[in-house]
């Protein structure tokens, strides 16, 4: 939570802008000071702002606030930099949302260590000018995802899973597997 930071000054004194008889006037100067202190914080904030909606620079405490505005879904376990990754692929995420490459994104970014993602689906599509052409996949959906980490200890399986649930079409069941593989690729 952001609080007042004493003895911050304004960076545009109220009294300033005032017409050059009315700021000789000693009174008038003490009663803006105040309206300078109360001010300061916003002026402040406001010259700031893309800062707080800068994934990479945005305080600590706003990326939750920062990660739903995105429409993505954080863990506070998750180290910070993980965090801010994450959000700051959001719209990645969402543009391909349900496809494999999607899914294979974001077990990436949700699960640090996960060097490389193979995808396996039963979906296709086919264009024919051919009545009658074989469809490709299956006519079963299914979707197995596996995640090759560095180390199988250090992925928490069980989020892992939730964040497929995620990301995949809701109607197509999934598995999950997570191998153990070299720091370089499969």
């Amino acid at each position: 939570m952001r609080g007042l930071i004493p003895g911050l000054e304004s960076p545009v004194p109220v009294a300033s802008r005032l017409p050059a008889v009315l700021q000789e006037d000693e009174f008038l100067q003490r009663f803006l000071a105040g309206f300078d202190e109360s001010l300061a914080p916003v002026f402040l904030t406001l010259d700031g702002l893309a800062s707080y909606v800068d994934p990479q620079l945005a305080p600590e405490d706003f990326l939750t606030w920062l990660s739903e505005w995105v429409g993505v879904r954080v863990d506070e376990h998750w180290p910070v930099a993980q965090r801010r990754e994450i959000v700051a692929n959001g719209a990645r995420i969402h543009r391909r949302r349900g496809t494999a490459a999607g899914i294979a994104d974001a077990v990436r970014l949700a699960a640090a260590g996960v060097v490389h993602v193979d995808i396996e689906d039963s979906g296709g599509t086919v264009w024919s000018r051919t009545p009658h052409t074989e469809l490709p996949g299956s006519s079963r959906p299914g979707l197995h995802v596996r995640a090759y980490a560095r180390s199988v200890a250090d992925v928490d399986v069980r989020r892992l899973d939730a964040v497929v649930r995620a990301v995949k079409p809701a109607h197509v069941p999934h598995t999950l597997e997570v191998l153990e593989t070299s720091e370089t690729g499969t």
